[in-house]
């Protein structure tokens, strides 16, 4: 067995001595609190970005893209993975998780570009067709004088908006649900402690004057680089 795996079931047999008993009372069924997509980056710590430690708590989804999107024979739809849990467990709250530096927004954006040295495998390009159209706006509507950095991370939070705005409006996701975007920063983009997460959306509803009113309770978690 290689040492990375050894080293890593090494670690999970601390986490079964530590977790042994807190599976009591979710063993049968579940009904997460939340549900939370984020994009599939190692940076990207799910659960313990929230100092989750207790299952059943949350319903993490991970994917390239932090995408609530996938493409069906009949068009686009809510991915199941985030349904799942709107769906049958009773969970009313989503949360879309984008992160500062995204590699699959960078890769989209420079796709968006016009770059035609590309050649990702059909999986990844799969993804970054799925979040092209989303975001193909967005670079149009871009400020000027951005680097590429820069333009990367004001198209985080624009994805971010869109996925909120898939989940807002449609109509198999339950109407009580409450939809909340977020952006993780690990690059000192924001300001703030790396590894906060930071509100720009609620519902839909972006402008961060708004938001904070409406949420004083967490005023100071709210910000945004870019207000379209």
């Amino acid at each position: 067995m290689n040492s990375t795996v050894v080293d890593m079931l090494a670690d999970n047999a601390g986490h079964a001595r530590a977790f042994a008993d807190r599976f009591d009372d979710v063993q049968d069924a579940q009904h997460p609190e939340a549900v939370t997509v984020s994009c599939s980056d190692s940076r990207v710590l799910q659960n313990h970005m929230w100092g989750n430690d207790t299952p059943g708590r949350l319903f993490t989804c991970g994917n390239i893209g932090n995408r609530v999107v996938q493409r069906t024979a009949a068009g686009e739809v809510v991915s199941g993975d985030v349904l799942y849990p709107l769906a049958h467990t009773g969970t009313r709250t989503a949360v879309v998780v984008g992160h500062t530096g995204c590699g699959a927004v960078t890769a989209t954006y420079v796709a968006l570009a016009g770059a035609d040295d590309l050649a990702e495998p059909p999986g990844i390009e799969h993804c970054i067709d799925l979040l092209a159209p989303h975001l193909e706006p967005g670079v149009r509507r871009l400020p000027d004088g951005l680097s590429e950095a820069e333009a990367v991370n004001h198209l985080v939070e624009y994805n971010v908006d869109r996925q909120v705005d898939v989940l807002v409006g449609s109509d198999e996701v339950p109407e009580d649900t409450d939809v909340v975007g977020v952006v993780y920063d690990f690059q000192d983009v924001y300001g703030g402690e790396r590894g906060e997460v930071h509100v720009i959306n609620v519902d839909g509803e972006r402008d961060p004057a708004t938001l904070r009113e409406a949420h004083a309770d967490v005023g100071d978690r709210v910000e945004r680089l870019w207000s379209y």
